[in-house]
């Protein structure tokens, strides 16, 4: 098996890459009006997070690339939060409490969904 630094440096650059793509798409489809981007793949990257836990467990030796590499890379909750104080500090503090709520609220939740969906019967 690969050393587990360069497992989480190589699933990172994926992450991250798959992460810009998402910005760049959701920006052309939705402008910038609201952090579409970040809700999908924190939505996302929970969903995959749990469907990984459940089929490979915590300490598989997949989890450095998977689950801190590429799902490190692709979900950042640093996003999450320059997107809500960026919402506050134009003074759209419902719309921030909406995003805030809704991306912890559907994160939990597509994680859940994962968990039990990817656990055997």
């Amino acid at each position: 098996m690969m050393n587990p630094v360069i497992q989480v440096a190589l699933g990172g650059a994926l992450g991250a890459s798959a992460r810009y793509g998402v910005n760049l798409g959701a920006a052309r489809l939705f402008g910038p009006v609201f952090p579409w981007a970040t809700l999908a793949v924190n939505v996302a990257g929970s969903l995959l997070m749990g469907l990984l836990v459940a089929a490979l467990g915590r300490d598989s030796g997949w989890a450095p690339l998977l689950m801190t590499g590429v799902l490190g890379g692709f979900t950042t909750f640093s996003a999450f939060s320059l997107d809500a104080v960026a919402l506050w500090q134009k003074g759209q503090g419902a719309v921030a409490a909406l995003y805030v709520g809704a991306s912890v609220i559907l994160s939990l939740a597509a994680l859940t969904a994962g968990l039990s969906m990817g656990r055997p019967a």
